[in-house]
């Protein structure tokens, strides 16, 4: 028999146009008693500046799928924002939530030499401060949705944590999360239509939230030139390819902390099946119920390239003159007070995965821009509300 929470994920709305996900009329709100797991990179466009885009996104990434396997749900509401993410956790599981988020937290200073904060925010304190959280989810593909987030309760969650409130030490050197089916293999993946934008755009306050809505509606039709939203990976997927970087970040995940014959079994194992895929795809093979070039094609139709977390968030492969029109309109409705917005360009795209099971269908697929993405699209955005 399903419980109150498993009801509420359950009954959460399925929205099929991208153009819909500002009607927040829609979304339904968090049940009492539940909280916000938020988390993200201390210093990430420093971390950027230095080539480490991979390490970043890993780490946002890794809050997910630690949290999810914690917490033995992959149906939480979650939302990936390149150097961070933020996860909806009912109230039954808060405290493992905690020593997770600690864990997680020790693992990206101990393995990645990064710094991430954490925090556990309830929402009654979100809803004291006259905000909400409200949930519905974007159909990606027929075999996953992700959640998106209305009510600038997620927004103010992440700011609180920034300000150093609600927040989580982190657990000793050497913890762990589990982070089985984190990974990082792809390489980047280079624009096809022109250039690789990582846009954010947040209604003003008190702004026209119809306008705001409207102008989503244009910026999803102006990224649909080639009929598939602006979406940065082909539809045959992406190429397979051995990413050095990516293979020592996907072992240090999997193994004990330290230098180890753990670690370099596990390297062994993810370079065979990456050259075991790139053979497969070659070839057009199948090894028992798993098809390299279906995975390929899969991992294309469940990317998250859009979303909506108390704005629009999309990381899109568009033409010149398509980005020029999504600059002007974006500056337009800035001068009209309706919105805030970042946006970064660059050549090409970096995807990072949780995979429960390569035979499944339901694996989760991250893009962000390549080369800074939401991460200094939110230092242009936050630039732009200073001067407001």
């Amino acid at each position: 028999m399903a419980n109150a929470d498993d009801e509420f994920l359950q009954r959460l709305p399925v929205l099929h146009d991208f153009g819909d996900v500002a009607d927040t009329l829609r979304y339904e709100p968090l049940p009492d008693g539940w909280v916000l797991a938020v988390a993200d990179v201390i210093n990430s466009t420093g971390a950027i500046d230095a080539g480490r885009y991979k390490a970043v996104n890993m780490a946002g990434a890794g809050v997910i799928s630690a949290l999810l396997n914690a917490l033995e749900k992959h149906d939480l509401p979650f939302v990936f924002g390149g150097d961070g993410a933020v996860v909806a956790v009912p109230p039954s599981s808060v405290e493992v939530a905690r020593e997770t988020l600690a864990r997680v937290l020790s693992w990206v200073r101990d393995d990645m030499d990064l710094a991430m904060r954490a925090a556990i925010v309830p929402v009654e304190d979100i809803r004291r401060h006259g905000l909400d959280v409200r949930v519905a989810r974007f159909n990606a593909s027929q075999d996953i949705s992700y959640a998106m987030f209305s009510g600038g309760g997620s927004s103010w969650a992440e700011a609180r944590m920034k300000a150093g409130d609600y927040g989580i030490a982190s657990a000793p050197a050497g913890s762990r999360p589990d982070l089985t089916g984190l990974s990082c293999r792809w390489n980047p993946i280079a624009a096809t239509h022109g250039r690789i934008v990582s846009i954010i755009a947040v209604p003003r306050p008190a702004g026209d939230m119809e306008a705001f809505g409207r102008l989503v509606h244009t910026l999803a039709e102006l990224s649909n030139a080639d009929g598939r939203g602006g979406h940065p990976v082909p539809v045959a997927g992406p190429e397979v390819r051995v990413s050095d970087e990516a293979i020592v970040l996907e072992s240090k995940a999997l193994s004990p902390y330290g230098f180890g014959w753990a670690r370099l079994r596990n390297m062994a194992g993810i370079v065979t099946q990456i050259m075991l895929v790139k053979i497969l795809s070659k070839l057009d093979w199948s090894l028992g119920r798993f098809s390299a070039n279906e995975y390929r094609r899969g991992v294309a139709r469940n990317t998250d390239f859009r979303k909506f977390e108390d704005g629009l968030k999309m990381t899109v492969d568009i033409a010149p003159g398509r980005l020029a029109e999504i600059r002007k309109r974006l500056e337009e409705a800035s001068a009209a007070g309706v919105c805030h917005f970042g946006l970064h360009e660059q050549d090409a795209a970096l995807m990072t995965c949780i995979v429960p099971s390569a035979v499944r269908r339901n694996h989760m697929h991250f893009v962000d821009g390549a080369m800074g993405g939401y991460a200094t699209a939110a230092s242009y955005l936050k630039a732009q509300m200073g001067k407001a």
